[in-house]
């Protein structure tokens, strides 16, 4: 991808639109991947996409390829998102004590609101992403970050440093402390990562209904043919609170985004 993105780059810096279009497409779900992971709520990391977009396309001049084209893309993303203000994403934002609260809340042996597999399957599935895309809010904004360029995304720390615009001495004390935080909480409370804790996917839809946190009418991150809670097991090299983020299939920006963007910067 790297050459061919160079390459377009260069094209539509020159004024070719069928080039700069192709950069949209190309990039796209890349940022709104990371966008989703950092804001939880896929409409906030819709208009986060669509806003990240346009300030790479309209700098994209600025670009003079003295480092690769992504890593200025991720660069130009991890700015805006630092700065993002969601109410949402506020609202739900959390000490880790008070996560582990909800955690160990509103465990149930049986699932009262639907009886059908197909369902069931798709809202364990739910439940599990919700729950552990929703862990990583309880650290900072910056420390979040970190994370989920190392950890989720695999940027090593020089990688992860230039991104982040810190010494990558910097970046790797951050990472440590990141990751440390949900290790442990991983370790002590999910059932995916440590088959001694009680909790299981399951045992808490009901809960997570209730409380208006999972909408099985309008599932957030549930698809028919991807559980990621089947994948855990599979990856048996990595550790398992890796394993959990890593087993997350990378999601697919809408393309009413790139409807948007053609629209606002009149791409023909």
């Amino acid at each position: 991808m790297k050459n061919t993105l160079e390459i377009l780059v260069k094209k539509a810096n020159l004024g070719n639109r069928e080039a700069l279009e192709l950069v949209v497409l190309k990039i796209k779900d890349y940022i709104y991947n990371l966008s989703l992971k950092m804001l939880l709520y896929p409409e906030d990391a819709e208009d986060a996409t669509q806003e990240i977009l346009i300030k790479v396309i309209t700098h994209l001049s600025t670009f003079h390829h003295k480092s690769k084209f992504m890593t200025w893309v991720y660069r130009i993303a991890t700015n805006y998102l630092l700065s993002y203000r969601s109410k949402k994403n506020k609202e739900f934002a959390m000490p880790f004590n008070d996560y582990a609260d909800l955690i160990d809340t509103g465990h149930s042996n049986m699932v009262k609101y639907s009886t059908n597999e197909g369902e069931l399957s798709l809202l364990e599935e739910e439940v599990k992403v919700s729950c552990t895309q929703g862990l990583l809010l309880c650290l900072n904004s910056i420390d979040r970050m970190v994370y989920i360029l190392s950890e989720i995304l695999e940027f090593n720390s020089v990688e992860g440093a230039e991104i982040m615009q810190i010494t990558a001495e910097n970046f790797r004390k951050k990472l440590s402390r990141s990751r440390a935080k949900i290790r442990n909480f991983l370790n002590n409370k999910c059932g995916l990562a440590n088959s001694k804790n009680p909790c299981r996917c399951n045992k808490k839809i009901d809960f997570l209904i209730d409380q208006k946190i999972v909408n099985p009418k309008d599932l957030r991150f549930a698809r028919f043919s991807q559980r990621s809670i089947d994948l855990v097991e599979k990856l048996g090299e990595l550790e398992k609170s890796i394993a959990i983020y890593r087993s997350v299939p990378k999601a697919e920006a809408p393309m009413k985004i790139y409807n948007r963007i053609k629209e606002t910067l009149a791409i023909d």
